[in-house]
Order: C-alpha cells, then structure tokens, then sequence
C-alpha cells in the first residue's frame, strides 16, 4: 500500500498514530450530541431546531456547523408531503360567516380555535381525528378519535378544550364547511357554550391553514412511519405524538422555536409578574 501511494512505511504509520486536532475531536463531539438531539425528536428535527436543543443544552454552535455536520454525519430531518396549489377564492359559507379571515396572530390564549378533522388507514378500517388547536399558542387543546366521522367526533373534541381551558369569554370557533359543522348539533353547542362560529369559504383549504399545518406534521413525522394494524394502536401513537411530543416538546415556529405549552406557560408566567 505503501508502495502504491509512494509514501514511506514510518510516515504512513506516523501519519495513523496522530490524534485528531482540536476542533476535529469538537466535530465528533458535537456530532454525538446532533444525534442525541435527533433521536430525541423522533428523527424529525432539522438543522434549525437542532441548533436551538443546542444552545439551550449549553453547547452553542452556528446553524451553519451544525448543517454541515448534519450533512456529513447523514442526519436528516423528515420531508413533507407536497403543497397543495395555492387557492384565491371560495365560495363563502352560508352557516357562518368567514370572520377569521385569515388573521392567524393572536395575543392570548382562549381568544381564536381552529378544528378540523382527518383521516388515519389501519387495517380495521379508517380511524377519524379531530382537533382543536388555540391559535396563540398552536397547542392542541382539545381532541377525539372514533371509527366514524359523525357530528359528536367534533363536539367530543370541543368538549374537551371547554373543560380543559374553561374560557370566560366568548371564543371564536373557526372550521371549514364539513357536514359536521354545518349541522344544527354542533350549531346549537356553540351558542349554548358561549362560543362564535367562523367558517372558511368552501374549497379554500388556506382559510384554516394552522389546522392543515398541524395535520401535515402530524402526518410527516408520525403517521406516514407506521402501518397500523388496528385502530388501538393508532390511537395510542396520535394521544403520544400530540400530549407528549407535540404541546409540551417540539419547537413551534411561530413560538420562535418554544413548544406550544411552554410558551402559554412563559406568557401566564408574564402575566403573574406585572
């Protein structure tokens, strides 16, 4: 071998012998620790989110390094599914009027929810999902997931965000103009719980985007890993993904990088202390 790269023997074993520099031995290191965090994200973080575990684990480092050593080390975050083409219109909804109107930035808990529901493949049969998601935080605080996709699956998860956030004033309430929320069960809970409907116009997917947003994450880093082989174990996996990853763990984007439930708990912790 030796030989061949026209070296001599001494300098070839000399050259094995010599440990690695400094900031050699710093990339293995910090490339350990990329992968601690990785792992710890369900393998879903990018070099972003990465680079923030980072600095909050006393270990800052550039986002620059950390995709390069992301690259090197083979460490990828999950890709989406493909966006939709962008819709500009729609017909409005004639249950409710269309009164979010887009305006996804709110200053407080309990002012804007969104829900929408889904659809999960098992090989019982389709399991339905529905949330509901507070638009200041993005925290999922109410859900519900049952075989069929009747009315009760959306008041179950709205039930579930009155009793978990008990609101002491009116709440606007914004879904598409599904079935579900056009019937007069689910019109009849919202004036009965002092809560205000809001409807995107039809076949305008964008006027409830944060909701769509959740379900693409939901269905890039967690369901499009698994074939569920009955509707129990889907349930299980989506109650781990939303109330133990999800609202208390993963970095949000619009919360400049802070989990959904951590930052309703900074804003309260602001609150307490003017």
């Amino acid at each position: 071998m030796c030989r061949i790269l026209d070296i001599e023997r001494t300098g070839f074993y000399a050259w094995l012998a010599e440990p690695l520099s400094p900031r050699a031995l710093d990339n293995v290191r910090l490339t350990g620790q990329i992968k601690q965090y990785w792992l710890e994200s369900g393998c879903v973080y990018g070099y972003r989110n990465i680079t923030k575990d980072m600095k909050d684990g006393g270990m800052p480092c550039s986002e620059n390094r950390v995709y390069r050593l992301m690259r090197e080390a083979r460490i990828a975050s999950v890709r989406g599914y493909k966006r939709h083409p962008g819709f500009k219109g729609g017909l409005v909804s004639t249950a409710a009027a269309n009164t979010l109107n887009r305006e996804f930035e709110v200053n407080a808990p309990n002012k804007v929810w969104v829900t929408d529901f889904t659809y999960i493949r098992t090989h019982e049969g389709w399991l339905y999902l529905t949330v509901v998601l507070d638009l200041f935080s993005r925290q999922i605080i109410g859900w519900s997931m049952k075989n069929n996709p009747r009315a009760d699956l959306v008041i179950d998860a709205l039930v579930m965000a009155l009793w978990r956030r008990k609101p002491k004033e009116k709440v606007l309430v914004h879904s598409d103009q599904g079935i579900q929320y056009t019937c007069s069960d689910w019109r009849k809970f919202l004036t009965d719980h002092n809560l205000e409907a809001s409807m995107s116009r039809r076949g305008n997917c964008h006027d409830n985007a944060v909701a769509e947003s959740f379900f693409s994450l939901l269905k890039t880093e967690r369901i499009k890993k698994h074939i569920y082989k009955t509707r129990n174990e889907a349930r299980a996996d989506v109650f781990n993904y939303i109330e133990l990853f999800y609202n208390p763990v993963r970095r949000h984007g619009n919360n400049d990088g802070i989990p959904p439930a951590k930052f309703e708990e900074q804003y309260f912790m602001k609150l307490s202390g003017v």
